[in-house]
């Protein structure tokens, strides 16, 4: 909403300056934008004149102009208009300008091989008429060579950001009404006015009554005998502060009226009406030219103001070009009516249509401003065009849909959190437009017709508040004490296993919880997928079962780019199903390519099986899981290679799954075209990681060193090849937790001189006493106690 100060003080009375307005208004809601010139940046626009135009070298339709623009030195243009002539006035835009048509900025350019400086203008390029043939011709006694083709009111304006809700402040007098209940001057009363309106309206005016209608209330003054003009000065600075073009004196007048009251108006040219007006819902088929040049065809129920011959124009949105005023114009038909926002809304949205006129009603208009803007735009039309206005003509009703709210002081103190006084709330509501009844602690109010947002109590506390100054609100300290933890367990564990994972050279991975079923089926357990009514992509067609889904996909993309040595993860959400709680958290990782290439320093290696389980388990050990019960076991998924895949479970080779990794079986590397020798991964479950009794991120213990020497022995059995080395391990790290440091395998064997069904295992058993030096009685004691438990536990025999 563009406004001047002089414009508001016609409503406001006051002593502030701009900058004091501007300040005040931004602190009750209003937001200021931006205070700017009110020339819109046309005062590049100069008159010029043509001293020599000839036929451009390089084209038949273009001219090449020699212009003076009063600067001493001729422009050289090239031109395309027919009436670019030798001694034409004209208006001249240089390089930098910008169309107001088109909003284009103009620049230096070669038009067919020749420098173009600037463009002479045509009516229609600054939204002056609808000629597009022509470049404007001037009068060469008005204009000078140099000066200003747009005027300049000598006047500042502001831009004030009006939200949704706030109709009312769409007119001059609303944001005055608003700076005068702030305390920043007094509102005027609007003087009444008195015209003497003898005869009846000779142009009937009937609303068919049908379903959707979109008018509620039509009001119209016939106007006879006008002499159409152009505007007085006043009129033309009002309408130019507003970015408009001043047409004439009966168009400027409807344009005033809308921007001083919030009232749109509509002028007809009474002599194009054939017989009446009716106001109906449009038939599908149906079309006009409008005012903007453009036409319309229309669909069922849009709100058309019609007459015998048809379409005149769409009510509360734009006139026809049928029915329009002229100079030459001598009665008219003045409309003020009411038209429901949502009709208005869903019509211009259907034809992409976007008038002042809409934009006022489809947040809504006050319906009891229909004669207030009747008056002003009879008045202002009389005074500058004469004639004889007929007696106003008002057909419709709207209902009154107001409520009469109940408001208590006490519940803004609750609310805002400082107190006042019922004194000042009379006062501010009743500056506001509010009427209001007092009864002990209790306050009725209804509010004005031209406010449909305020509702409820809480909608006058806020307009209260917002008049009293939001500064006055009192700033309250949020409590910083913690009772609880800001995140539970399971979201702790979800950040602590990422940057468990992230610090082991990963790059973590964001992808979607959607992913490309051919992909996701080969590493799916389920019977059905879960698929997506609506994917956004033909590759994300079903909700993901596995996190590799996603990253093997990522993986790929970056090998067919060359960049084969990955490390990725991904900590995210799987599905089971597509209700509550058929959902897991798990960690998702692999690798590809290999762990090192050849270099001076060490050999190439692959990146393989060892690896992938070593960052499993240091990531359970680090996120609470003890190493002592983690069990590793040969049971894997269909995914992976069955030779070099393991399981790492809790307690027992049978408890619950804390993570499989391993290889991912050759097949699925081949069918997915990854190009390359081997992709690794992990999946951990941290929906089957249990809550430890110390916290996540507990402090070490301290480290304690022994003393006394460490005893190191080795032990070779023959065992049946269903054991895997982790049990084992586990099983002899159980026999004494204290003694025993740590149990290595160094040697596992099948072939020659072993049993068909068994294995040979070797292990070193690392022992580390804490109290004393260890005898020889000792270590046989331990090393009697490892052979008969192994043995008694698997039926192992020792191998000789």
């Amino acid at each position: 909403m563009i406004t001047s100060l002089s414009w508001l003080k016609h409503h406001l009375d006051t002593k502030a300056n701009l900058n004091q307005v501007a300040d005040r208004l931004t602190e009750i809601g209003l937001e200021v934008e931006n205070i700017k010139s009110s020339n819109n940046n046309l005062d590049n626009f100069i008159v010029c004149k043509i001293i020599k135009s000839q036929k451009h070298p390089n084209a038949d339709k273009l001219k090449l102009c020699d212009v003076d623009t009063g600067s001493g030195t001729l422009v050289k243009v090239v031109c395309g208009a027919q009436n670019a002539r030798d001694g034409l006035f004209a208006v001249y835009a240089p390089p930098g300008a910008v169309i107001p048509k088109t909003n284009m900025k103009l620049k230096v350019a070669k038009i067919r091989g020749i420098e173009s400086h600037g463009m002479l203008c045509s009516g229609y390029e600054l939204n002056e008429t609808s000629d597009k043939e022509g470049i404007i011709e001037l009068n060469k006694k008005e204009k000078n060579i140099g000066d200003k083709y747009f005027k300049s009111t000598g006047e500042k304006t502001m831009d004030i950001s009006i939200t949704p809700n706030r109709p009312d402040c769409l007119g001059m007098r609303g944001i005055a009404r608003d700076l005068a209940s702030s305390g920043l001057g007094k509102l005027k009363k609007q003087p009444p006015i008195k015209i003497n309106q003898k005869f009846k309206n000779p142009i009937k005016v009937s609303i068919k009554k049908e379903k959707n209608q979109g008018c509620g209330i039509f009001g119209s003054v016939y106007i006879k005998n006008v002499k159409n003009k152009e505007s007085p000065d006043w009129l033309k600075k009002r309408i130019i502060s507003l970015g408009l073009k001043p047409v004439s004196a009966i168009v400027d007048a409807t344009n005033y009226v809308m921007f001083d009251l919030n009232r749109p108006l509509h002028a007809y040219d009474a002599d194009k009406i054939d017989q009446e007006i009716i106001v109906r819902n449009s038939k599908k088929g149906e079309s006009f030219e409008a005012l903007d040049n453009k036409k319309y065809t229309l669909q069922n129920d849009m709100c058309a103001i019609t007459d015998k011959s048809g379409v005149l124009g769409l009510g509360g949105i734009i006139g026809g070009t049928r029915s329009g005023t002229e100079f030459s114009t001598k009665n008219i038909l003045l409309e003020s009516a009411y038209f429901f926002p949502s009709p208005i809304r869903k019509t211009s949205k259907e034809l992409n249509i976007d008038t002042d006129a809409k934009y006022r009603f489809e947040r809504g208009i006050d319906p009891n401003s229909i004669k207030i803007g009747l008056d002003l735009g009879m008045c202002m039309i009389l005074d500058m065009c004469g004639g004889e206005p007929s007696k106003f003509s008002i057909v419709g009703k709207v209902k009154d849909e107001r409520k009469i709210i109940t408001l208590e002081a006490e519940k803004f103190l609750k609310v805002i959190g400082f107190s006042i006084t019922t004194a000042e709330i009379q006062k501010i509501l009743s500056s506001l437009g509010c009427s209001l009844k007092i009864s002990g602690k209790k306050i009725k109010v209804l509010p004005p017709t031209w406010r449909p947002d305020i509702k409820e109590d809480i909608d006058l506390i806020e307009e209260l508040t917002r008049i009293k100054g939001y500064d006055k609100v009192p700033l309250i300290n949020p409590e910083k004490e913690n009772v609880k933890d800001t995140l539970n367990y399971k979201q702790k564990l979800f950040h602590f296993a990422q940057r468990s994972v992230a610090s082991k050279g990963y790059t973590e991975a964001v992808t979607w919880s959607f992913t490309d079923s051919k992909t996701d089926t080969l590493f799916s357990d389920l019977n059905s997928q879960i698929k997506l009514s609506n994917p956004i992509s033909s590759d994300l067609d079903i909700l993901r079962s596995s996190l590799y889904s996603n990253l093997i996909i990522s993986a790929k993309k970056n090998i067919h780019r060359n960049f084969e040595d990955l490390m990725l993860f991904e900590t995210g959400p799987v599905f089971r199903g597509n209700k509550p709680g058929e959902q897991s958290t798990m960690i998702g990782a692999i690798k590809t390519g290999k762990y090192s290439r050849k270099n001076w320093i060490e050999k190439e290696r692959d990146f393989d099986v060892f690896d992938m389980k070593n960052d499993a388990l240091r990531t359970l050990i680090e996120i609470g899981i003890e190493s002592s019960k983690i069990v590793v076991s040969n049971k894997t998924k269909k995914w992976y290679h069955p030779g070099r895949s393991g399981m790492l479970s809790l307690g027992s080779p049978n408890g619950p799954v804390l993570a499989y990794f391993g290889e991912i079986h050759p097949s699925i590397i081949k069918k997915l075209d990854l190009r390359t020798g081997n992709v690794l991964g992990f999946e951990i479950f941290l929906d089957n990681i249990p809550q430890p009794r110390k916290k996540i991120r507990e402090e070490k213990p301290q480290f304690i060193v022994s003393d006394y020497q460490k005893v190191v022995r080795d032990f070779a059995f023959v065992i049946d090849e269903k054991y895997s080395s982790g049990e084992i391990i586990s099983l002899v790290k159980k026999i004494d937790k204290n003694l025993i440091k740590d149990v290595k395998i160094f040697d596992v064997y099948q072939g020659d001189n072993i049993t068909s069904g068994k294995k040979s295992i070797a292990f070193n058993v690392i022992l580390e006493p804490k109290d004393k030096t260890l005898s020889e009685k000792d270590i046989d004691q331990v090393s009697n106690k490892i052979i008969s438990t192994v043995q008694e536990t698997t039926g192992a025999s020792l191998r000789s």
